[in-house]
C-alpha cells in the first residue's frame, strides 16, 4: 500500500516555473514506477510524464517534452515533477500515481495508487 500527497501547485504567469513534489509514504517506494497525470476542466485525465523504479528511463507526452522533467529520491521516497516555460494550457489539476511492474503505462486505469491532486493555474 501506497500513500501519496502531492504538493507545489499554484498561479504562475505564462513562461513561469513550478516544482510539484508527491511524497509516497511506506517502504517500498523504490520497487514503484511512477507517473503525473493532469486533469483540465471538463477534460479526461491526460498522461504527462513517467519514470522508472530506478529514475534512470522517462517518458513525457509530446505537449511538455523539453519544458518538463519527471525525477525521483528513493531515500527521500518523493517523485517530482519540474515546469518550466509553463503555457495557459497547462492550467489543470496535476495528479502523482503509482503502480508495480517495469513497464512504460500512460492509462490512468492502470495506476493502483493515486495523490489528491495539485492547482497549476497558468496565466497570460
Amino acid at each position: 500500500q501506497v500513500h501519496l500527497v502531492e504538493s507545489g501547485g499554484g498561479l504562475v504567469q505564462a513562461g513561469g516555473s513550478l516544482r510539484l513534489s508527491c511524497a509516497a509514504s511506506g517502504r517500498t517506494f523504490s520497487s514503484y514506477v511512477m507517473g503525473w497525470f493532469r486533469q483540465a476542466p471538463g477534460k479526461e485525465r491526460e498522461f504527462v510524464a513517467w519514470i522508472n523504479r530506478s529514475g534512470t528511463v522517462t517518458r513525457y507526452v509530446d505537449s511538455v517534452k523539453g519544458r518538463f522533467t519527471i525525477s525521483r529520491d528513493n531515500a527521500k521516497n518523493t517523485v517530482y515533477l519540474q515546469m518550466n516555460s509553463l503555457k495557459p494550457e497547462d492550467t489543470a489539476v496535476y495528479y502523482c500515481a503509482g503502480r508495480s511492474g517495469v513497464v512504460v503505462r500512460i492509462t490512468p486505469s492502470d495506476y493502483d495508487y493515486w495523490g489528491q491532486g495539485t492547482q497549476v493555474t497558468v496565466s497570460s
